[in-house]
């Protein structure tokens, strides 16, 4: 098969309307799908963030306890245990995309999410109904999990698959965007429920609004994705009869070299996006003792410098390549996250968010680039695959765990700063797989 960017314009899609390849498509058609990824990544990380920010009332509903570092434990745990759906979900997802296509496989991801996201807001505590309340919670948070690993991995190769040459870095970089937005507005409704309403109005009804209101976000998010055509290039695929039966098993045995690359590549991210982006609140209230509101207030603060960067860093990728920007995130985590974690302990406003605006930026490096450089590694054919499976094993052994691993260490050692050597140590192994990758910024999409 020719290469995708050998063609000037393809012939009619499976609808039988007609289609071109990226460098032909219009910008109307382009704004559409950066329209659709955005908004449905946003959606998914909203709801999946909003379980992060409210970890501490959800410990007292759904685990009460004496210490409410139990509870806390238990709550990142169950967070932990639902990130077990993500690889299966990879592999599920990945072959749908690949095989019917990644159109599909995006609007069910995003309906199953905001399903099960209002069932965990209309859930009764464990007051109410006892074991079956953390049970229950638990099973949403497996459906969650599940949607989630579809999710980031399909909307990266969507867009980048209709990039323009030259520009697949800042397209993909529309999917950390969007998540990190996602989670801005999740952090924005947590600093607003917690500063104005009591602790009993939280733990009653308060802490429900952010999952109810996935239910008309998510009914938008289908809406529009249904409404998109499916990538040109996975369309070619269709059209010349040349998409796979089994991505999974091609992936594994013609690709598993870079699967296993870029697994190692993704631990940065995992750890650095769960540590600093989602539990980064409950560490300051709990741990370093800041005001709940406050705590929220920095976290928000801090989010909507990172959405800026993100941008950048993926113009940056395609000006300079992914691997030299993801090996500088690493280097620069080595280099300065414990002392980074040292300056949280000081309990200074002011100090707290300049630190937090620092880890960010500095996890936008890799964030910003990581998507297209996942999405460049694999060829098209396993393309949804290799990303679902290397992005969501790498998060569901390091990342999903993230809060309870930081939460641990920090009892057991009694350091605050724990979390910073588990940070500097995931860097460490990302540095090693990113420099042992081959650079695919400016070569063209893989067959």
């Amino acid at each position: 098969m020719p290469h995708p960017d050998s063609q000037q314009e393809l012939g009619p899609t499976l609808s039988g309307q007609e289609r071109t390849h990226p460098t032909g498509i219009g910008p109307k058609a382009r704004r559409k799908v950066i329209i659709a990824s955005f908004i449905g990544n946003f959606v998914e990380w909203f709801d999946y963030g909003a379980y992060s920010y409210l970890a501490v009332v959800i410990a007292v509903v759904f685990f009460p306890s004496d210490n409410l570092t139990d509870g806390l434990v238990w709550t990142f745990a169950l967070f932990a245990v639902s990130f077990l759906a993500r690889p299966i979900g990879g592999f599920i997802w990945g072959h749908i995309g690949d095989r019917v296509g990644r159109r599909t496989a995006l609007a069910w991801s995003i309906l199953i999410m905001s399903a099960s996201t209002v069932c965990i807001g209309l859930l009764p505590g464990a007051s109410q109904i006892g074991i079956w309340a953390p049970a229950l919670l638990l099973v949403f948070r497996l459906m969650q999990g599940f949607s989630a690993s579809g999710e980031y991995a399909g909307a990266s190769a969507y867009l980048v698959e209709y990039a323009p040459e030259g520009k697949r870095g800042i397209y993909a970089a529309v999917v950390p965007g969007s998540t990190a937005a996602g989670l801005l507005f999740g952090s924005l409704m947590a600093t607003v429920l917690t500063a104005n309403l009591s602790d009993a109005d939280m733990e009653s009804w308060g802490w429900r609004l952010p999952f109810l209101l996935a239910a008309p976000l998510g009914l938008i998010g289908v809406y529009i994705r249904r409404k998109l055509e499916d990538s040109p290039v996975f369309q070619e695929m269709a059209q010349e009869d040349e998409v796979i039966e089994a991505p999974v098993w091609s992936l594994f045995r013609d690709h598993w070299r870079a699967l296993v690359r870029a697994t190692a590549a993704v631990l940065l991210n995992a750890v650095g996006f769960y540590v600093i982006l989602t539990y980064m609140p409950t560490y300051l209230s709990q741990t370093v003792g800041l005001d709940p509101t406050l705590a929220n207030v920095t976290t928000t603060v801090s989010l909507v410098t990172y959405i800026g960067f993100i941008f950048l860093t993926g113009y940056l990728s395609d000006r300079f390549g992914r691997r030299k920007i993801l090996m500088s995130a690493s280097v620069l985590f080595i280099l300065f996250t414990v002392p980074a974690f040292m300056l949280l302990g000081t309990g200074s406003i002011v100090v707290i968010l300049l630190v937090q605006i620092l880890l960010g930026a500095m996890l936008t490096l890799n964030d910003g680039s990581l998507a297209s450089f996942l999405a460049e590694n694999f060829p098209t054919k396993v393309r949804y695959t290799g990303f679902a499976v290397s992005f969501n094993v790498g998060n569901a052994v390091f990342g999903g765990t993230a809060p309870a691993i930081a939460t641990l260490l920090i009892a057991t050692t009694g350091s605050s700063i724990a979390p910073g050597w588990y940070l500097m140590g995931a860097a460490v192994i990302a540095l090693i797989a990113v420099a042992l990758s081959p650079e695919t910024s400016h070569k063209p999409l893989k067959d």
